[in-house]
């Protein structure tokens, strides 16, 4: 990851840390959690959770490895890293640790951690392959990687409306993907493993709805997203504007479930084999 695409993330998600407590951006939360439900956290473990935002998945797994465990939490977005500090206060928990640097070169050990998580971020580095590989290394013989990312069609119908309003408002901002784009699939993740040396990963797709209290709700998603960094490279008469047009199509069309769709990776490293007695 180039220093340039760290400040671009950085910059991001920095900006969209102040919407990050509003109750339409619960997903973050419950999907962190899930990731971490599914691993076989035992009390005293270490982990590391890379591109860790708010601590969504990494306050979850600091309850599971207990006082006796440690949780290391990483992410570019200073901004994030103070709400995580926080809310992990809030809950007393004194095992966990959250750094701002780049997820993709930490310097940290080999084999240093029971578990190395990275929900909804390997998407942002340029060279998936190569991340998945630095964080492969960090898990210690036994341990686990998950990586977790986005099904298809994330937030639609909402997000083909957004789109639609920035092409309206600002044509030249109009993606033609977003970055979870490239791997929405079981298929596309269990290959991205693969093509980091990880063997025999175990994948699962998980549909899934969020429900939001009204159509004006999405904002509070756009604010706080990747969708932030589109509506910051607007003018403020643009951003008032888009918010203008994307809240009245909604309205009119009564959107308050988007779709939120995961993909969760897995793999554990291999353990020594032990040795045979009498050999």
């Amino acid at each position: 990851m180039t220093d340039e695409h760290v400040r671009r993330a950085a910059d991001t998600y920095a900006a969209a840390a102040d919407h990050y407590t509003r109750y339409a951006l619960s997903f973050w939360d419950r999907f962190g959690s899930a990731t971490v439900s599914r691993l076989p956290l035992a009390p005293g473990a270490f982990v590391l959770d890379l591109c860790c935002g708010a601590g969504a998945s990494a306050i979850p797994a600091a309850s599971a490895v207990g006082p006796a465990g440690r949780v290391l939490g990483i992410d570019a977005a200073a901004p994030m890293l103070e709400r995580a500090r926080a809310k992990a206060a809030r809950q007393g928990l004194a095992n966990i640790e959250f750094r701002c640097d780049d997820a993709t070169r930490t310097g940290l050990a080999d084999g240093s951690f029971d578990a190395v998580l990275c929900v909804f971020g390997v998407f942002f580095a340029p060279d998936m392959v190569a991340f998945m590989r630095e964080m492969w290394r960090m898990v210690r013989p036994g341990g686990v990687l998950a990586v977790t990312t986005w099904g298809p069609g994330l937030f639609e119908p909402a997000n083909s409306h957004f789109w639609r309003c920035v092409g309206h408002v600002e044509p030249s901002l109009v993606k033609a993907f977003s970055p979870w784009d490239q791997i929405t699939t079981p298929a596309a993740l269990a290959d991205l493993f693969s093509r980091a040396d990880i063997l025999d990963p175990a994948v699962e797709a998980a549909d899934g709805q969020h429900r939001l209290e009204h159509p004006d709700d999405f904002w509070d998603i756009v604010l706080g997203s990747g969708y932030r960094a589109t509506v910051n490279a607007l003018s403020p008469a643009q951003g008032d504007r888009l918010r203008a047009d994307l809240l009245a199509e909604l309205r009119s069309r009564e959107i308050t479930t988007v779709q939120t769709d995961t993909v969760y990776g897995t793999a554990t490293r291999p353990a020594p084999a032990s040795p045979i007695a009498g050999s």
